[in-house]
């Protein structure tokens, strides 16, 4: 049984394909719930101004979850004969849940598509668009782009009451690696300094950071260039309206800390898979929570239920990996 999410009024338990949810609950305070003992999280101060949401590596177009290349290693998880495509089921459901909770804005960071290809994209719009309208908001990922396609590119502005997110494209066409070049830095820079609210910074590619698995510096580093990424904490260091950067493409949850600006650095788990999320930000005047929700349609548990144990083969724990700790998907942004 995983806890998988809890908010300042809300806690989440996932069993199997059982979700049980216990809401109106005091902020800040130790509940004891299916004998399992839960914090909430602490309110921050002043007003609610409202909230808004994010999801990443949607993949409209996979077919086959969990393979690396040509290996048949695995396992290897693919929809039974007559099945919808997962990645219909696992959309569908997330914008579902988003829709009930009637978010100012909904922002896609990226991999919105297998291999950007227009059917893919009209997939997505269909699922997305007609559901949020102009509320939504997209950036491309490294799949959306892999044969040179433009579409989705370009960074945005995106003022809503109490925050602001800055949304970035990092994707160097035909790569799989990210990047944040110069001119996007001083943009970004530029206009965080002109803010009046806080300034969350949102990309499809997770920052370098030193220690643990990036301990190296390499051009070949899976997420941004080191360069890249030193120059963010830099321009974060000098701007404190900018409270975060969060990200996708890892497909697992991780909060790290911005070296020298000590800003958090957020991952935020894939929607196509285990355990399949989308995250919900709350703003309020002294502070904005992040809450990460498991996508609990009774179609998407069963599928992502099926991925619990993807690269299993490699060695990996994909369970562990994908799912992080309660505080990587369930905390609060400070402001500075």
């Amino acid at each position: 049984m995983d806890v998988t999410t809890v908010a300042d009024d809300l806690v989440v338990f996932h069993d199997g394909l059982i979700t049980t949810r216990f809401e109106g609950l005091k902020p800040g305070v130790a509940h004891t719930l299916l004998g399992t003992e839960v914090t909430t999280l602490t309110r921050p101060s002043g007003e609610f101004l409202g909230r808004f949401t994010t999801v990443n590596d949607v993949h409209f177009g996979e077919t086959e979850c969990g393979r690396v290349g040509d290996s048949p290693e695995g396992p290897i998880q693919r929809p039974n004969p007559g099945d919808e495509p997962y990645p219909e089921v696992m959309n569908r459901g997330a914008v579902q849940e988003m829709l009930a909770i009637d978010p100012l804005a909904v922002v896609v960071k990226g991999d919105l598509s297998q291999d950007g290809q227009p059917e893919e994209w009209a997939a997505f719009e269909a699922c997305y668009r007609t559901a949020f309208g102009n509320r939504l908001h997209v950036v491309r990922g490294n799949h959306d782009a892999y044969q040179g396609q433009t579409g989705y590119d370009g960074d945005q502005w995106i003022e809503l009451p109490g925050v602001v997110v800055a949304l970035l494209d990092t994707v160097i066409p035909e790569r799989t690696t990210g990047t944040i070049r110069a001119e996007q830095l001083d943009w970004l820079e530029t206009l965080a300094a002109a803010s009046d609210r806080p300034v969350i910074v949102m990309g499809h590619h997770q920052q370098w950071i030193p220690g643990g698995d990036s301990a190296h510096r390499s051009n070949d580093y899976f997420g941004l260039h080191p360069d890249a990424s030193d120059a963010l904490d830099e321009v974060c260091a000098r701007q404190r309206r900018i409270v975060a950067y969060t990200a996708g493409h890892t497909h697992r949850h991780r909060v790290r800390t911005m070296e020298r600006s000590g800003v958090p650095s957020i991952e935020i788990g894939c929607v196509k898979d285990f355990p399949g999320t989308w995250a919900e930000y709350r703003v309020y005047e002294g502070g904005i929570t992040q809450v990460v929700h498991r996508v609990s349609t009774p179609e998407a548990l069963a599928w992502s239920e099926r991925c619990r144990h993807l690269y299993t083969d490699f060695g990996v724990n994909y369970e562990a990996y994908a799912l992080g700790d309660l505080e990587d998907r369930c905390c609060t942004i400070p402001l500075r």
